[in-house]
């Protein structure tokens, strides 16, 4: 104890003389909370602050440590801001699985490419249903490729069986997309598969419009996970912005007018027009107009009465 509190107020950068002192008057029994207001009394001051007469603010909060530049957590920047901001991921293993094997094999290679894929892109929350009777051994109707692969990631904590048990020698299995819809829609994360969930959607309302906006589907190409850049279609939202809780806008481009000077649109095209940065963006009718309002000169009108018969 004796010495954890020596470790303690060293790396706070307190010396070993004052602290020494200090535990022989107040005893080693002595709190942490107690030894420091004893060593403020003394008018100790730590060695980082010592060398500097002046410190800044900034300093002043992240006395105890190493560096001479505040640690990110200081300046409110954790290292897990990059992966709080992914949503989670729940993935239907017996769709995945059933996708790589061309559904005939149930796969367990495709569970791995899948869960492979979203950690490279930083995702912490990844969750993998499996109905329990997979951990059985394989039968020939219903094959299982690399199922060792399971028993790896349900040691990871990745992995999650649902439960299903034989009564009279049949087997009953409980609902696992039930499971993973609702703990998507429970952590508010995206859902994985190629099955459209259309009884859970009938269920239940809410259940509906999360399926409908949370629904990640993939291929597999050469072994090969790939989902696409365009989850909800054309229109919708990136792959990016899809597994990111703050989706990030783009900046808004003009584009530049197929026309270019020839365009007589004037201030009603929807394009871009450098050359008229600087000056008004008035039709050709409309400049024609302003023309012929504008009045002659007395000299100019002279000479245009005698000219007109």
């Amino acid at each position: 104890v004796h010495q954890s509190k020596m470790d303690f107020f060293c790396k706070l950068g307190y010396g070993k003389q004052d602290i020494c002192k200090v535990l022989e008057s107040l005893g080693r029994e002595a709190l942490e909370d107690d030894v420091l207001k004893e060593l403020i009394r003394m008018g100790s001051k730590p060695q980082a602050l010592e060398s500097q007469p002046q410190p800044s603010q900034l300093k002043l909060v992240a006395r105890g440590s190493c560096s001479t530049t505040p640690g990110l957590k200081w300046l409110g920047k954790d290292e897990s801001d990059s992966s709080n901001s992914l949503r989670p991921i729940v993935i239907d293993g017996s769709n995945v699985a059933m996708s790589h094997g061309n559904k005939e094999v149930f796969s367990c290679w495709g569970i791995q490419l899948a869960v492979d894929w979203f950690r490279e892109r930083g995702h912490t929350y990844i969750k993998v249903f499996v109905p329990l009777w997979r951990k059985e051994p394989p039968r020939q109707d219903s094959p299982i490729a690399d199922q060792h692969i399971l028993e790896e990631l349900e040691r990871q904590s990745i992995l999650i069986y649902t439960p299903s048990r034989k009564v009279k020698g049949k087997r009953v299995v409980c609902y696992d997309d039930r499971y993973i819809v609702k703990v998507a829609y429970e952590t508010d994360g995206v859902i994985v598969s190629n099955d459209h969930y259309r009884d859970l959607q009938n269920e239940n309302p809410e259940w509906k419009w999360f399926i409908e906006q949370r629904l990640l589907m993939y291929s597999f190409v050469s072994n090969r996970f790939m989902p696409p850049d365009d989850p909800l279609g054309r229109h919708g939202p990136t792959l990016s912005n899809f597994l990111s809780k703050k989706p990030v806008l783009p900046e808004k481009k003009w584009q530049p007018c197929p026309y270019g000077k020839k365009c007589t649109y004037g201030n009603k095209c929807k394009f871009y027009h450098p050359e008229r940065l600087h000056q008004a963006q008035l039709s050709v009718a409309d400049e024609l107009r302003a023309k012929i309002k504008v009045p002659l000169a007395p000299g100019k009108e002279e000479e245009r009465c005698r000219c007109s018969p």
